[in-house]
């Protein structure tokens, strides 16, 4: 794909410009946190509950934090957790999805049985279950290994799916007559038919692992003092800064979020039309 009929599917897709627009935004907010050399685990060094001003751009906590710095942070650690976890996923899922479609018979059964057993498990109560247990040892590494574990189901199923056409194609049959492995096949015949379905599934992953990490920690089943999203969350509630009129220690937070994940979805909706062969039709006869 040339970087002309980029720009031209830029400019037919809506969807895509507005969801990079707002994803920039949230990209530049992430690059003043690794530039910055402020510290979110101090406290008291900034005047307390100061709204919005030209010294401090969306105000102070009740603990005399930087809301906008300490935003910055978050937003990092929450798609640090959205990230792992849906790329941990997705090769969990790929890996699995790939080899038992493939494979057929009593391995794909045995597949079949235990990826319908993670996904009949109901979710969110089991990381409750294990956020409370083990919420002074989760940090963004953990969270996002453990929400990967809890993910890969569905997907794997789709991937399994798409598998079980392409192996009756012709190519396949070559390829085993020309001495390739199961697994050669697979990953060097299969797999890059899947790719753009993996990308979209990857930033679909990356959605729900924010939006559970964010639930999770309002719920103060996180490590408090990491600053994510929803920990920004949890001590604006715990400060009652709703109650009491601080509505830019929560109210910003939120709005960084709805930015994120809605441009995410757009950029997720606009791939999802870019593969699709009707819209593609259309499209070719737009550009």
């Amino acid at each position: 794909m040339s970087l002309k009929s980029i720009v031209n599917f830029i400019k037919y897709d809506k969807n895509l410009l507005f969801g990079i627009i707002l994803l920039s935004i949230s990209l530049l907010l992430i690059v003043i946190s690794f530039i910055s050399d402020y510290n979110p685990s101090t406290y008291f060094i900034f005047s307390k509950d100061s709204p919005p001003s030209l010294s401090h751009v969306m105000g102070t906590t009740s603990l005399g934090q930087d809301v906008f710095l300490t935003l910055t942070k978050a937003l990092s650690n929450s798609l640090l957790i959205g990230i792992l976890s849906a790329l941990i996923s997705r090769i969990i899922a790929v890996f699995i999805g790939c080899f038992g479609g493939y494979r057929g018979g009593k391995t794909d059964w045995i597949i079949s049985v235990i990826t319908e057993s993670f996904i009949v498990v109901p979710r969110l109560p089991l990381l409750i279950l294990i956020a409370f247990s083990f919420k002074q040892q989760l940090d963004p590494l953990t969270m996002g290994l453990i929400l990967a574990i809890l993910d890969w189901g569905w997907p794997s199923k789709r991937y399994r799916s798409q598998i079980l056409s392409l192996k009756e194609r012709e190519f396949t049959q070559t390829s085993k007559f020309s001495g390739m492995g199961d697994v050669e096949i697979i990953f060097k015949e299969h797999t890059p038919f899947l790719i753009p379905y993996i990308i979209v599934d990857i930033i679909s992953g990356i959605i729900w692992a924010i939006g559970m990490e964010t639930t999770l920690s309002i719920l103060g089943l996180f490590n408090l003092e990491i600053p994510t999203i929803g920990t920004t969350l949890y001590w604006a509630n715990y400060y009652n800064a709703m109650y009491r009129g601080i509505w830019w220690w929560w109210g910003f937070p939120v709005i960084v979020m709805i930015v994120t994940i809605f441009g995410l979805y757009l950029l997720s909706v606009s791939l999802q039309n870019y593969l699709d062969p009707t819209t593609r039709i259309q499209r070719i006869k737009v550009l």
